[in-house]
């Protein structure tokens, strides 16, 4: 008897079906693409899931939730022109969450700009009755139009991120394969439990996702073996290997399932949108 074959994170992998076609949509699942540390991913990955997602034909809305706005520029726009942002929905009454919304060029991809005003909402809210749910009241109104939220959140673990996780049923990390990225783990863990315990019991962890894995170094792979003893089938089988086309498909202003197709790159949010959706079922 043939031993099964290992995946990139050493477990038997599975085989990821093919999502069938949907007639209906909603109501949508948010998840919040979390990491407090800075250039793991996780911009990256929320477009290139949200766009593999949408190509298998799931409807998906990406919110901008970092001041820097970088989505809003990996989709293309400038979000320095933007009249109305995540900003105004957050906190003027008179800004509907369809005041903001935008089509991208990818079709059943929708986005909810942000840019650096979303800096001082951070201190604008704090004040606020029910502060921490103000995002989730917010885009409750589109739920039904969509069958994924992707909220794509800014590397710290303060009041805006607790908005996202609040509004979420589920979390992805995005985890670099270097030692550093890896120390900050347990920290994100502690604030997703005690926004479980204090605010949102439904939130779970989707999964920790490998990004800017090379296997030729002893060191990714020592990481990803540490993230796979740690959390188990916490950590999604697919793997997102480094590689030259992400940044390039950034300066292009569109996902990697439409610059490059027939990249390894585009394969692997395929795959990762197959198993998110397999691990939902």
């Amino acid at each position: 008897m043939s031993k099964p074959t290992l995946g990139p994170t050493f477990r038997p992998m599975p085989v990821f079906p093919e999502a069938k076609p949907k007639t209906t949509h909603g109501p949508a699942r948010v998840i919040s693409m979390c990491n407090q540390k800075g250039g793991v991913g996780k911009t990256t990955s929320t477009i290139n899931l949200g766009a593999a997602l949408a190509e298998a034909g799931r409807r998906v809305l990406l919110i901008d939730f970092d001041p820097q706005g970088a989505l809003s520029v990996g989709l293309g726009f400038n979000p320095h022109d933007m009249d109305k942002t995540i900003y105004n929905l957050l906190t003027s009454r008179d800004v509907t969450v369809h005041d903001v919304l935008l089509k991208t060029n990818v079709k059943d991809l929708d986005l909810i700009p942000g840019n650096i005003d979303l800096s001082a909402a951070e201190v604008q809210l704090v004040n606020e009755v029910a502060r921490e749910q103000i995002l989730a009241d917010a885009i409750k109104p589109v739920l039904n139009d969509y069958d994924y939220v992707i909220i794509d959140c800014l590397p710290s673990l303060g009041l805006l991120t607790v908005n996202a996780l609040t509004a979420s049923q589920g979390v992805i990390v995005p985890l670099e394969c270097e030692f550093f990225a890896l120390r900050g783990v347990a920290l994100l863990m502690d604030t997703i439990e005690k926004v479980q315990q204090r605010l949102n019991p439904e939130l779970v962890l989707e999964g920790i996702v490998a990004t800017m894995y090379d296997a030729r170094t002893v060191h990714s792979r020592e990481v990803l073996q540490t993230v796979v003893d740690a959390f188990g089938d916490g950590v999604f089988h697919t793997v997102i290997n480094r590689t030259i086309k992400f940044p390039e498909t950034s300066v292009a202003g569109e996902p990697i399932t439409s610059y490059a197709p027939s990249s390894n790159g585009a394969d692997a949010y395929r795959q990762l949108a197959r198993e998110l959706m397999v691990r939902e079922k």
